[in-house]
């Protein structure tokens, strides 16, 4: 049996539809439960899909019933092979510092009816508390009259361009089915450097200059 050789660039294109496709459906499907992003993992032998949700007791449901109905859906819908893909939900270590948590928090606070002020600063209270060193809420559609409006709540600090942006800025955007219309949520989150990893980037800003004490020189003493 030969082997189809597939180029690398239908390659790259077949895995970002996969990615974004699979994103989709967990994020429809999960959202109730915190859905915080997916990570796949492809070994020789299987796939490991990794779902990061901030209550993965939901994720897993009654006995893990709910995580087998997802495996089963994504191998029949994505044709794996029998038993060649697995799901896993890991709890994210802290949801105030992801994008997100806070987009859906956010989603449901107002379709349930919360004001968009009170919301959006409850928000960037809580994301603030969690050691963010920055955050911006930006809420766009008709909030309150016919016309629509924008409205941003901003806290700390936040970098806008430049290559730190990709790594220390958490973005995320959700839209909002009211009855007055569509309402667009975008949270952007500037994490803490973190030497560990685990809050934030291991590597520190590179427009982050750190001045040390001078050491103090002792005389030589001259004999008279």
């Amino acid at each position: 049996m030969t082997t189809h050789q597939v180029s690398k660039k239908k390659k790259f294109v077949a895995d970002g539809v996969f990615n974004a496709e699979l994103n989709e459906l967990l994020q429809r499907e999960l959202s109730e439960a915190g859905y915080s992003g997916v990570e796949i993992r492809v070994t020789p032998t299987r796939t490991e899909i990794i779902i990061r949700a901030t209550r993965t007791k939901e994720v897993l449901g009654d006995k893990g019933r709910r995580i087998r109905e997802l495996t089963s859906v994504v191998q029949k819908r994505f044709d794996f092979p029998e038993g060649s893909v697995e799901l896993y939900a890991e709890r994210v270590a802290n949801r105030g510092l992801c994008a997100i948590a806070q987009a859906e928090s956010l989603k449901h606070k107002l379709l349930g009816g919360l004001a968009v002020r009170r919301a959006c600063y409850g928000v960037v209270r809580y994301v603030m508390e969690s050691g963010a060193r920055g955050t911006e809420v930006t809420v766009s559609g008709k909030l309150r009259a016919q016309r629509a409006k924008s409205m941003k709540f901003r806290d700390g600090y936040m970098i806008k361009s430049g290559n730190p942006t990709q790594v220390f800025v958490d973005s995320a955007t959700r839209s909002v089915m009211l009855r007055q219309g569509v309402l667009g949520i975008k949270v952007k989150i500037m994490l803490p450097w973190d030497e560990t990893g685990r809050l934030g980037p291991k590597i520190p800003q590179p427009d982050v200059v750190k001045v040390l004490e001078p050491k103090q020189e002792e005389v030589p003493v001259q004999n008279p």
